[in-house]
């Protein structure tokens, strides 16, 4: 196997575990991996997210998030509100409840990345992420 097939495996197999790891740490909050996901990428944006949007951002097809999105309105997370300029966009936005759940998501996520990234050299952490940034950039231009 090559240096590049290594890596590239690797930055899978990572990203894959580390979803994974942070999912059974959130499993008690009553949203699998999907539901937090939608929940942070929502409470993450600058402004209000149209379906659309949010399903480029969490790289999914747009019946996957509206099902998604219907399951988080019904538990009371996420409300639908309609745009000002046309009437065919519905916007995403937390309620009380989401924002707060949200927050319990937020900090298991910071605890977990600062449990697996103690003891890297910030060095090294800041070299891998360039590298991973500038990855991601290639990737998305591609």
């Amino acid at each position: 196997m090559t240096l590049e097939e290594r890596f590239s495996r690797a930055l899978h197999n990572t990203a894959r575990a580390w979803r994974l790891a942070l999912d059974r740490r959130l499993k008690d909050l009553g949203v699998g991996q999907a539901g937090w996901m939608t929940i942070a990428t929502v409470a993450k944006a600058t402004e209000p997210l149209s379906q659309s949007e949010l399903a480029n951002r969490l790289g999914v097809e747009n019946p996957t998030v509206v099902s998604m999105v219907d399951r988080l309105v019904k538990a009371g997370l996420l409300l639908r509100e309609p745009s000002t300029s046309d009437r065919r966009i519905k916007y995403l936005v937390l309620t009380d409840a989401g924002q707060q759940l949200y927050q319990r998501v937020r900090a298991e996520a910071d605890a977990f990345r600062i449990e697996l990234l103690h003891d890297i050299d910030p060095t090294l952490l800041a070299t891998m992420t360039n590298v991973l940034e500038t990855l991601q950039s290639r990737a998305e231009q591609a």
